[in-house]
């Protein structure tokens, strides 16, 4: 949540709803809604590392709100955000944990955890289906995160496919 909100604040000053508000209207009904709380908490911390800082901005018949700004601190840190490629491939994935430990357990049958989780892909991939229907078609980052998952759990759906090969 830190880098993100940065990259918002990057564009200007906001306060923290504004925030919301903006991961909201870019990522579309795809990605998780922010807690507003997890905001607050994570523009505290950005403000105590010296990446932004705050200014009290008085309102009438209102409290105050505080309007935050990126430091040239929280500006080098974004820079290097986007210089640095994300690490990927997912190496510690808590269901291929799950399906390792299985045998020596004994509280779980390898072939069944796959088919369970086969379930589960398939009907994230019908509901995000669904979703990229409905989503607003001229929000083009919305549409390419509910394609981008799509693709992500089809080959998750690949790879369950060649578990269950090896494993019979």
């Amino acid at each position: 949540m830190r880098l993100p909100l940065l990259a918002l604040l990057a564009r200007g000053p906001a306060h923290g709803y504004e925030l919301k508000q903006g991961l909201e209207q870019l990522l579309g009904a795809a990605y998780p809604q922010p807690n507003v709380g997890q905001i607050y908490v994570t523009l505290g911390r950005l403000e105590k590392s010296g990446l932004i800082e705050g200014e009290e901005i008085a309102q009438s018949n209102r409290p105050n709100k505080k309007i935050y700004r990126l430091t040239d601190a929280g500006r080098e840190a974004l820079h290097v955000w986007f210089e640095d490629p994300t690490d990927e491939p997912r190496v510690r994935d808590e269901f291929f944990m799950k399906l390792a430990l299985a045998p020596a357990s004994g509280m779980a049958d390898q072939i069944t955890l796959i088919n369970k989780q086969r379930r589960q892909y398939l009907n994230t991939l019908r509901d995000l289906s669904k979703l990229a229907a409905t989503e607003d078609r001229d929000n083009r980052i919305s549409q390419l995160l509910i394609e981008g998952a799509m693709l992500h759990l089809q080959a998750d759906l690949d790879w369950l496919e060649r578990c269950q090969e090896e494993l019979e």
